[in-house]
């Protein structure tokens, strides 16, 4: 009778086989991750200057700057996250703790799934005929479009964190006679605020990268919109003005202004420095994010 307690050659050879496997899939992807990122950065960097950040384009003088097109990502990345919180919150919220009918429930999670994993491009076509048609080509336009793609995504993360809310918490606060609505906000959305934030920070990371929707509804101009245009020439009284003025003049963000710049106008150095800045925005959104569950992690323990 063979010892349980040893392996066979063909067993050894097998195991050391698939070990190795993963070691040499793990090595590849981490090698193909560092030399895009390197490669951009070295691309990139020496592109990069102040008068280039902080300028915007001159045709006359030959002049290119992406200060419209970081200011008009920061506009789509505000009027998205106005929106798309709230909602996105408040529907998980009632999902989760207010709605009994567990059918409607699981189609709503079922068609927040499906949403997920539907191309960006189809976003943009339906954002142009509903957003774009409607107010027009805009920033606002786009950052409605960005809602209806980000929103599934809040939606889902926000109810997996309420989930994990023992039921005891909720049980024992019933004990104690809260009401339904007090039991939420004092008990269950504390005990589950960092995957929420975690959620929407990750968000943020996708609104950054998203370009093929905003082709469609947001625009190319590269000028600078209502609240920064006014904030620079008439002070604050008329930028606050401004700021919904801003709100329907097209903009180019800076994934819009890279696809420009390539493929339009064949400037690889301009395109590599705003890839530069991109990879830094999403690496420090990610770095948030994992800063933020560390401290409420803490903070729990």
């Amino acid at each position: 009778m063979k010892n349980p307690g040893k392996l066979s050659n063909s067993r050894r050879r097998f195991l050391w086989t698939v070990r190795g496997g993963m070691y040499l899939a793990a090595a590849l992807t981490g090698c193909l991750a560092l030399f895009l990122v390197a490669y951009v950065l070295i691309q990139g960097i020496p592109n990069l200057s102040w008068e280039f950040i902080s300028t915007k384009p001159s045709y006359l003088s030959g002049n290119i700057g992406i200060l419209p097109d970081i200011l008009n990502t920061v506009y789509i990345v505000v009027i998205t996250l106005l929106i798309v919180i709230p909602l996105g919150v408040g529907a998980a919220v009632y999902l989760t703790e207010y709605a009994s009918n567990k059918r409607v429930v699981a189609v709503i999670e079922y068609a927040a799934e499906a949403l997920s994993g539907i191309p960006s491009i189809i976003y943009g076509l339906v954002g142009m005929l509903m957003f774009a048609g409607t107010i027009g080509t805009s920033l606002m336009a786009g950052g409605l479009t960005l809602v209806v793609m980000n929103l599934p995504t809040i939606l889902r993360n926000t109810q997996e964190s309420l989930k994990t809310v023992p039921q005891s918490y909720r049980e024992g606060a019933f004990g104690l006679g809260a009401g339904k609505w007090r039991v939420v906000r004092t008990v269950v959305l504390p005990g589950c605020v960092d995957g929420v934030i975690t959620g929407c920070i990750l968000s943020v990371g996708r609104i950054l990268g998203e370009s093929a929707a905003l082709l469609f509804t947001a625009g190319f101009a590269h000028a600078l919109n209502g609240f920064f245009s006014g904030l620079t020439t008439a002070g604050f009284a008329h930028a606050l003005k401004g700021f919904f003025s801003g709100l329907t003049s097209a903009g180019a963000t800076l994934t819009v202004a890279l696809y420009v710049y390539a493929k339009e106008q064949g400037e690889f150095g301009v395109a590599f420095g705003i890839a530069a800045i991109l990879m830094a925005l999403s690496l420090t959104v990610n770095l948030s994010a994992s800063a933020v569950t560390r401290h409420f992690r803490k903070k729990a323990a």
